[in-house]
Protein backbone atom coordinates (compact mmCIF):
# COMPACT_ATOMS: atom_id res chain seq x y z
CA UNK A 1 0.00 0.00 0.00
CA UNK A 2 1.62 3.65 -0.88
CA UNK A 3 2.23 5.35 2.32
CA UNK A 4 0.20 8.51 3.67
CA UNK A 5 1.54 11.58 4.83
CA UNK A 6 0.82 11.77 8.44
CA UNK A 7 -1.06 14.59 10.09
CA UNK A 8 2.11 15.64 11.86
CA UNK A 9 4.18 16.04 9.34
CA UNK A 10 1.26 18.07 7.56
CA UNK A 11 1.55 20.64 10.41
CA UNK A 12 5.17 20.68 10.14
CA UNK A 13 5.01 21.38 6.69
CA UNK A 14 2.14 24.40 6.84
CA UNK A 15 3.96 25.72 10.22
CA UNK A 16 7.45 25.91 8.71
CA UNK A 17 6.17 27.39 5.30
CA UNK A 18 3.32 29.84 7.14
CA UNK A 19 6.88 31.22 8.95
CA UNK A 20 8.69 30.91 5.59
CA UNK A 21 6.58 33.02 3.65
CA UNK A 22 5.65 35.41 7.03
CA UNK A 23 8.91 36.45 7.43
CA UNK A 24 9.74 37.16 3.81
CA UNK A 25 6.40 39.36 3.37
CA UNK A 26 7.73 41.54 6.82
CA UNK A 27 10.74 41.94 4.68
CA UNK A 28 9.35 42.45 1.40
CA UNK A 29 7.06 45.19 3.30
CA UNK A 30 8.88 46.86 5.67
CA UNK A 31 11.70 47.30 3.22
CA UNK A 32 12.10 49.87 0.04
CA UNK A 33 12.49 48.51 -3.11
CA UNK A 34 15.01 50.03 -4.37
CA UNK A 35 18.71 48.77 -3.69
CA UNK A 36 22.00 48.79 -4.79
CA UNK A 37 22.65 45.53 -7.38
CA UNK A 38 20.88 43.07 -5.50
CA UNK A 39 20.98 43.73 -1.71
CA UNK A 40 19.16 46.64 -0.47
CA UNK A 41 20.16 49.86 1.08
CA UNK A 42 18.57 49.55 3.95
CA UNK A 43 20.42 47.23 6.40
CA UNK A 44 19.23 46.61 9.61
CA UNK A 45 22.21 45.14 12.25
CA UNK A 46 21.28 42.34 14.80
CA UNK A 47 24.55 41.66 15.91
CA UNK A 48 27.45 43.82 15.12
CA UNK A 49 30.99 44.83 15.81
CA UNK A 50 31.33 41.20 16.70
CA UNK A 51 35.29 39.96 16.04
CA UNK A 52 33.25 35.85 15.64
CA UNK A 53 30.32 37.22 14.09
CA UNK A 54 28.13 39.79 12.23
CA UNK A 55 24.21 38.86 11.25
CA UNK A 56 22.10 41.55 9.51
CA UNK A 57 18.75 41.45 8.40
CA UNK A 58 18.93 42.61 4.62
CA UNK A 59 16.45 42.40 1.72
CA UNK A 60 18.59 40.34 -1.23
CA UNK A 61 16.88 39.69 -4.98
CA UNK A 62 17.84 35.82 -5.58
CA UNK A 63 16.55 34.59 -9.14
CA UNK A 64 18.96 31.89 -8.68
CA UNK A 65 19.28 29.27 -6.43
CA UNK A 66 21.92 28.08 -3.58
CA UNK A 67 24.80 30.56 -3.28
CA UNK A 68 23.33 32.97 -6.12
CA UNK A 69 24.02 30.53 -8.75
CA UNK A 70 22.34 31.65 -11.78
CA UNK A 71 20.98 34.92 -10.61
CA UNK A 72 20.56 37.52 -12.99
CA UNK A 73 20.61 35.53 -15.92
CA UNK A 74 18.04 35.76 -17.83
CA UNK A 75 16.87 31.84 -18.08
CA UNK A 76 17.22 31.42 -14.33
CA UNK A 77 13.53 32.09 -13.06
CA UNK A 78 11.84 29.48 -15.54
CA UNK A 79 14.65 26.96 -15.65
CA UNK A 80 14.66 26.77 -11.86
CA UNK A 81 11.00 27.23 -11.12
CA UNK A 82 10.68 23.40 -13.67
CA UNK A 83 13.33 22.19 -11.64
CA UNK A 84 11.31 23.01 -8.37
CA UNK A 85 7.87 21.72 -9.50
CA UNK A 86 9.84 18.14 -11.05
CA UNK A 87 11.92 17.98 -7.41
CA UNK A 88 8.42 18.49 -5.32
CA UNK A 89 6.06 16.13 -7.72
CA UNK A 90 9.32 13.27 -7.72
CA UNK A 91 10.02 13.15 -3.81
CA UNK A 92 6.44 13.08 -2.98
CA UNK A 93 6.54 9.77 -5.72
CA UNK A 94 9.11 8.40 -3.35
CA UNK A 95 7.50 9.54 0.07
CA UNK A 96 4.25 7.16 -1.54
CA UNK A 97 6.66 4.45 -2.69
CA UNK A 98 7.96 4.31 0.94
CA UNK A 99 11.20 4.93 0.15
CA UNK A 100 11.61 7.61 3.30
CA UNK A 101 11.38 4.40 5.42
CA UNK A 102 12.34 6.06 9.01
CA UNK A 103 11.31 8.43 10.89
CA UNK A 104 14.44 10.70 10.77
CA UNK A 105 13.95 10.40 6.62
CA UNK A 106 9.90 11.05 6.96
CA UNK A 107 11.11 14.66 9.12
CA UNK A 108 14.08 14.86 5.91
CA UNK A 109 11.55 14.46 3.31
CA UNK A 110 8.91 17.01 5.31
CA UNK A 111 11.49 20.11 5.36
CA UNK A 112 12.97 19.82 2.13
CA UNK A 113 9.04 19.86 1.01
CA UNK A 114 8.83 22.98 2.90
CA UNK A 115 12.10 24.04 1.63
CA UNK A 116 10.66 23.82 -2.05
CA UNK A 117 7.20 24.67 -1.83
CA UNK A 118 8.39 28.30 0.48
CA UNK A 119 10.83 29.51 -2.76
CA UNK A 120 8.72 28.19 -5.04
CA UNK A 121 6.02 30.65 -4.20
CA UNK A 122 8.20 33.24 -4.32
CA UNK A 123 8.86 32.66 -7.49
CA UNK A 124 5.08 32.48 -8.91
CA UNK A 125 3.99 35.56 -6.85
CA UNK A 126 7.12 38.42 -5.95
CA UNK A 127 7.61 39.00 -9.62
CA UNK A 128 3.80 40.23 -9.35
CA UNK A 129 4.47 42.87 -6.27
CA UNK A 130 7.43 44.56 -7.77
CA UNK A 131 6.54 48.31 -8.73
CA UNK A 132 5.03 48.87 -12.21
CA UNK A 133 3.78 45.00 -12.92
CA UNK A 134 0.53 46.11 -13.36
CA UNK A 135 1.72 47.56 -16.73
CA UNK A 136 3.45 44.62 -18.00
CA UNK A 137 2.19 41.12 -18.90
CA UNK A 138 1.28 37.95 -17.21
CA UNK A 139 4.25 36.12 -18.39
CA UNK A 140 6.66 39.23 -17.89
CA UNK A 141 5.66 38.99 -14.32
CA UNK A 142 6.07 35.17 -13.90
CA UNK A 143 9.97 35.71 -15.01
CA UNK A 144 10.58 38.06 -12.81
CA UNK A 145 9.69 36.18 -10.04
CA UNK A 146 12.88 36.46 -7.54
CA UNK A 147 13.42 34.49 -3.87
CA UNK A 148 13.41 36.90 -0.91
CA UNK A 149 16.21 36.49 0.83
CA UNK A 150 16.92 37.99 4.13
CA UNK A 151 19.06 36.42 6.87
CA UNK A 152 22.95 37.77 6.21
CA UNK A 153 25.89 36.55 8.11
CA UNK A 154 29.90 37.33 8.30
CA UNK A 155 32.69 36.04 10.28
CA UNK A 156 35.60 38.95 10.32
CA UNK A 157 37.96 36.45 11.75
CA UNK A 158 37.69 34.17 7.86
CA UNK A 159 39.82 36.33 6.14
CA UNK A 160 40.82 35.56 2.68
CA UNK A 161 42.34 37.57 -0.77
CA UNK A 162 38.37 37.32 -1.72
CA UNK A 163 37.17 38.55 1.32
CA UNK A 164 39.95 40.69 2.76
CA UNK A 165 37.04 42.14 5.62
CA UNK A 166 35.95 38.71 6.63
CA UNK A 167 33.59 36.13 4.96
CA UNK A 168 30.48 37.01 3.81
CA UNK A 169 27.66 34.00 4.10
CA UNK A 170 25.56 34.25 1.04
CA UNK A 171 21.84 35.86 2.37
CA UNK A 172 19.45 33.24 3.17
CA UNK A 173 15.78 32.42 3.88
CA UNK A 174 13.47 29.77 6.15
CA UNK A 175 12.98 27.99 3.12
CA UNK A 176 16.86 27.42 2.53
CA UNK A 177 17.09 26.58 6.35
CA UNK A 178 15.04 23.29 5.78
CA UNK A 179 16.20 22.49 3.17
CA UNK A 180 19.82 22.32 4.81
CA UNK A 181 18.90 20.71 7.75
CA UNK A 182 16.42 18.08 5.51
CA UNK A 183 20.24 17.18 3.88
CA UNK A 184 21.67 16.81 7.12
CA UNK A 185 18.90 14.22 8.30
CA UNK A 186 18.65 12.83 5.25
CA UNK A 187 23.08 12.03 5.76
CA UNK A 188 22.48 10.97 8.99
CA UNK A 189 19.58 8.94 9.08
CA UNK A 190 21.53 6.97 6.42
CA UNK A 191 23.78 5.76 9.02
CA UNK A 192 20.87 4.20 11.40
CA UNK A 193 18.91 2.73 8.23
CA UNK A 194 18.19 -1.29 8.89
CA UNK A 195 18.85 -3.93 5.98
CA UNK A 196 15.54 -5.26 5.23
CA UNK A 197 15.25 -8.85 4.67
CA UNK A 198 14.22 -9.52 0.81
CA UNK A 199 10.76 -10.44 0.67
CA UNK A 200 9.59 -13.43 -0.35
CA UNK A 201 7.22 -14.11 -3.21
Amino acid sequence: MPRRVSIWLIILIVALYALDQATKWAVVLNFPYNWVHSYCTRIIPVISGSEFMNFCLVRVHNTGVAFGTGHGTVWAPFVFLCIQIVALVWFYRLFRKGFFSTRGLRVAWALITTGILGNMTDRLLQGFFIPGAENKGFFTNLMSGYVVDFLDFSFPWIKTEMFPMGYHWPSFNVADSCVCIAAALFVISSFFMKNEEPKKD
